[in-house]
């Protein structure tokens, strides 16, 4: 699925973009759904012309789709601000993946940084979700590898600062990605980079270990795989050692696969590990 704005996690989108595996022990917060239903009050209906629209946005197209969500392009009635509108069916979620989603929701609310993507807005229905987000037009890092091929050295450069810029941010909010790779980094009208997805995202506090091991394999730390305890930004750093390399060679570091064809989980001959929710 294009990833102009990206879906909410799901129990498993694909072998792409998977946990590795789950423990109960750690803690999740989360939004209650009452907390974020004082926002929408008639917010969603049809326009006369028969485009339909959510609050001050008129819908124009999807763009992405998921399991369980869609993904609009639309744009502001007044302004003429194109945004992407992320639906989420609410009825198709369990309560722990809701939760998830209120955590991933109320941390993106926290985030205000020109590489992150910015969520505007939230409406929330008794059935339905729609997060109002910033639209990054130029899509994935990892299409744009695909259709171009690996990046100059300069461009490359470019593009890292402002994926560590970002990140950094994030550290500095106590807010570890877990889930950083080609996919979830888009880019602008201006080929800036707009990072996206905080489904596995977290807060973390320096001293006590996250355990919840979570993300794409091909990205992950190597203690994800071992099953240790990890305190939060060194798998971030990690990815973001993985990310550079594939920027700049147009393929991952560990498999050497070139990236014309999404590839595979590293083989369990190598790493065991088990494909469950994050």
């Amino acid at each position: 699925m294009s990833s102009r704005a990206a879906l909410p996690g799901n129990e498993r989108k694909s072998d792409q973009h998977t946990s590795l595996s789950t423990s109960r022990s750690e803690k999740s917060t989360g939004w209650s759904s009452r907390s974020l239903g004082a926002r929408c009050r008639n917010s969603i209906a049809s326009c006369s012309d028969e485009q339909p629209h959510i609050g001050n946005y008129r819908l124009l197209k999807t763009i992405g789709k998921g399991n369980f969500a869609k993904v609009k392009l639309a744009r502001h009635i007044l302004t003429g601000k194109e945004v992407a509108i992320k639906i989420i069916d609410k009825n198709q979620l369990n309560p722990t993946s809701l939760q998830k989603l209120f955590r991933e929701v109320r941390i993106m609310k926290g985030l205000n940084h020109p590489n992150i993507v910015q969520l505007f807005e939230v409406i929330e229905t008794e059935n339905t979700l729609y997060l109002i987000m910033e639209y990054a037009s130029g899509g994935e890092v990892f299409d744009y590898l695909v259709s171009h091929g690996r990046m100059k050295e300069k461009e490359a450069r470019a593009k890292f600062r402002q994926i560590v810029s970002a990140v950094h941010y994030c550290h500095l909010k106590n807010i570890v990605h877990r889930d950083l790779k080609a996919e979830n980094l888009l880019l602008d009208a201006d080929s800036n980079i707009k990072i996206a997805d905080f489904g596995f995202s977290n807060e973390f506090t320096m001293g006590n270990k996250l355990d919840t091991f979570c993300g794409s394999p091909p990205y992950a730390a190597p203690e994800l795989f071992q099953g240790k305890k990890y305190d939060g930004p060194e798998v971030d750093i990690w990815s973001l050692g993985v990310i550079l390399y594939t920027l700049v060679s147009g393929s991952l570091p560990f498999d050497g696969q070139n990236l014309k064809a999404r590839p595979p989980p590293r083989s369990a001959a190598k790493m065991t590990f088990t494909l469950v929710s994050c």
